[in-house]
């Protein structure tokens, strides 16, 4: 399905990172990859890659994708080896600790760097795409969370999320003169490093088991990293500015399940 694709994977950090299903299902669809990981994460995320059986050659460069001057290397990088880009996985997401712990009282310097770590990074990474794309076209693929609803956890994060939602519409405006898509992938809660430095995240997964209309397992990353393949593929050539929830069909449930009569 991604046969001759050159894709860039961000985000992985170990192998429970979702950024890590989609790098190992891509390139067993036939894709060539480039890994990017945050400097911190860079070592991990390269044992992670060597342990996709016989696929250690692949690159795992170091981004911190809220730093221009990263970005721009990276962009370098990517033409000097390839000359261009048919897709992109933007799985970045922080929070300062403040910011997951309250909405009020939260210092502004904090919700800054929420807001360009998880917001801002989504449209540095579409203008990479504008820059590297192809004259066929490419496909930008976001990893959101469900921000219609207020949660008692999560705080920051979802004004953050609801942003990249807006963001992405407009992105597929303005990436779609050079035929690149925008789209999102918003996935359930899963046991991942990031998901780890939500307070009380089980709270997320207690509602999941409640309103899930098919079984949520949120330790499998499989089922997104699927459907975040499909999106970079051929298959979703007309599809651009959407959100695509693979989350066991939560989105669409008004109320808990086992609070219905009969339940």
């Amino acid at each position: 399905m991604l046969s001759g694709k050159r894709i860039l994977v961000s985000g992985v950090a170990t192998g429970e990172s979702i950024a890590a299903a989609v790098a190992e299902k891509a390139l067993s669809l036939g894709a060539e990859i480039i890994v990017a990981a945050y400097p911190r994460h860079a070592a991990t995320a390269e044992e992670t890659v060597r342990s996709f059986s016989g696929l250690s050659e692949v690159p795992v460069l170091p981004l911190d994708a809220t730093s221009e001057s990263d970005l721009l290397r990276l962009e370098t990088e990517i033409q000097e080896r390839w000359g261009y880009l048919d897709g992109a996985l933007h799985a970045i997401a922080f929070a300062p600790q403040a910011a997951l712990d309250a909405i009020m009282g939260v210092p502004s310097s904090d919700v800054e760097m929420a807001i360009r770590s998880s917001v801002w990074t989504y449209s540095a990474f579409g203008r990479l795409l504008y820059n590297l794309a192809p004259s066929s076209g490419a496909s930008l693929v976001g990893l959101d969370f469900d921000s219609s609803k207020v949660w008692p956890v999560y705080n920051w994060m979802g004004p953050c999320k609801a942003a990249l939602r807006s963001l992405n519409g407009y992105l597929a405006r303005d990436l779609g003169e050079k035929r690149i898509r925008a789209n999102l992938v918003a996935a359930g809660p899963i046991h991942t490093r990031a998901s780890s430095g939500i307070p009380s995240f089980n709270v997320l997964v207690d509602a999941w088991n409640c309103q899930s209309v098919l079984n949520w397992d949120p330790t499998d990353t499989h089922a997104v990293a699927d459907s975040v393949c499909f999106l970079l593929s051929d298959f979703a050539q007309s599809i651009s500015g959407e959100v695509l929830h693979v989350d066991g069909g939560v989105h669409a449930m008004a109320t808990h399940l086992r609070e219905l009569p009969g339940s």
